[in-house]
């Protein structure tokens, strides 16, 4: 059997979830792999949503947002490329690989940009094979 991998998309409401919309609305095709939070911001994803991710089970974190500049909360997008820079940091501290963790800026014009996305993160996630710190990472969230 086939590993299917388990990802988390952390998508910002204005923009990139729209784009998410989008794929979906006009049928462009992408793997079912991927399991979409919206949030109102991606400066509103908390360091500790991607670690609990890790320990319940995701194989891959994807976090997306508006384009900088184009955030509608002016500097969203730049608090979470922060975070996203610290936390590539500290994943692989304990241990799990950091191309399990992706950035990428999505409008919500750019569904086609989106189903690539997905597509090559999953593929990505599965050249590596099941993460395996979940048991490690329960015990640090």
């Amino acid at each position: 059997m086939e590993f299917e991998p388990r990802i988390i998309a952390f998508l910002c409401n204005w923009c990139s979830y729209t784009g998410a919309d989008l794929a979906g609305t006009s049928r462009i095709t992408y793997k079912a792999n991927v399991r979409a939070i919206r949030l109102m911001c991606s400066g509103r994803i908390e360091p500790s949503f991607v670690l609990r991710a890790f320990a319940k089970g995701a194989d891959g974190v994807l976090l997306c947002g508006c384009h900088p500049g184009d955030c509608h909360y002016q500097e969203g997008n730049y608090r979470c490329l922060r975070r996203y820079k610290l936390l590539q940091k500290y994943i692989r501290q304990v241990g799990i690989e950091p191309e399990r963790l992706k950035l990428e800026w999505i409008s919500a014009s750019e569904g086609k940009q989106f189903a690539d996305l997905v597509n090559s993160f999953t593929e990505t996630i599965r050249d590596l094979g099941p993460c395996k710190i979940q048991k490690t990472m329960q015990v640090l969230t």
